[in-house]
């Protein structure tokens, strides 16, 4: 395999991975059953160690959109939870400037038992929005989403459509300097999807850093101008989209 490409940023530095790995315990029973009846019998459960990301070191510039590319398994979803501060890395070190919001599980951070409206609140709050700037933000906030007569239902009984719609609003809704999308865009209605990349072009338009995960490669291309390949945990390629996407594809 040829060495990775290495692209460097022309602005400040919103993004530093330098140098980063994380692994993961991988057990070898197929399931709970399976394991506690091992237990019981006093058999050892296998376990090995699984290697995510392998010395990854990537920069991401202020303003810029970069989409984050590879095969099912390859470390994406990982190297985005490391930006946001879900994992912690076991080598390495991760850096962010400014707020950071990110849409890394359809739904995640929502309280099933709570409405919508409840939630909305919750999110925000946690996105570290004031009571005043929720208030203020609200009905612009519910109006994207499209979900107006549900939003005061509880988001139990919601689909994933619903979540995501809901999710991305209150995210975009922030004052965010860096926002994180995995593969989120890819639920819901081909509308809502077009959308939602008019509202990721404003953002970057406005100097907002963008990191995506997707496997829509079209969508990626219109979005990005930048991608950087992962495989098997290590970075391959690092430059200009539409060559991230041929180098993925070979």
């Amino acid at each position: 395999m040829p060495a990775p490409i290495l692209q460097e940023t022309t602005t400040r530095p919103s993004i530093i991975v330098d140098h980063v790995s994380k692994r993961f315990l991988r057990r070898n029973s197929h399931s709970f059953k399976e394991a506690f009846v091992g237990w019981i019998k006093g058999k050892k459960v296998r376990a090995d160690m699984f290697t995510a990301l392998d010395d990854v070191s990537i920069q991401v510039g202020e303003g810029e959109a970069v989409a984050v590319l590879g095969l099912n398994g390859s470390g994406k979803s990982t190297t985005l939870k490391l930006v946001s501060g879900v994992l912690e890395p076991d080598e390495g070190r991760v850096f962010t400037r400014g707020r950071v919001a990110g849409l890394i599980e359809v739904g995640a951070g929502f309280h099933p038992d709570l409405t919508g409206r409840e939630n909305v609140y919750l999110n925000a709050a946690i996105l570290g929005m004031s009571r005043t700037q929720i208030d203020e933000r609200f009905d612009d906030i519910v109006a994207f989403s499209e979900i107006g007569e549900f939003i005061d239902q509880e988001v139990k009984h919601y689909s994933s459509g619903m979540f995501m719609r809901l999710a991305f609003s209150v995210a975009i809704h922030v004052d965010l300097d860096i926002l994180l999308v995995d593969e989120v865009l890819s639920v819901g209605d081909a509308p809502f999807r077009a959308k939602c990349a008019e509202k990721i072009k404003e953002l970057t338009a406005r100097g907002i850093t963008m990191l995506v995960v997707s496997h829509d490669q079209n969508m990626v291309q219109e979005l990005c101008e930048r991608g950087i390949v992962i495989s098997k945990g290590k970075k391959v390629f690092d430059g200009p989209i539409s060559e991230a996407v041929t180098h993925l594809r070979s």
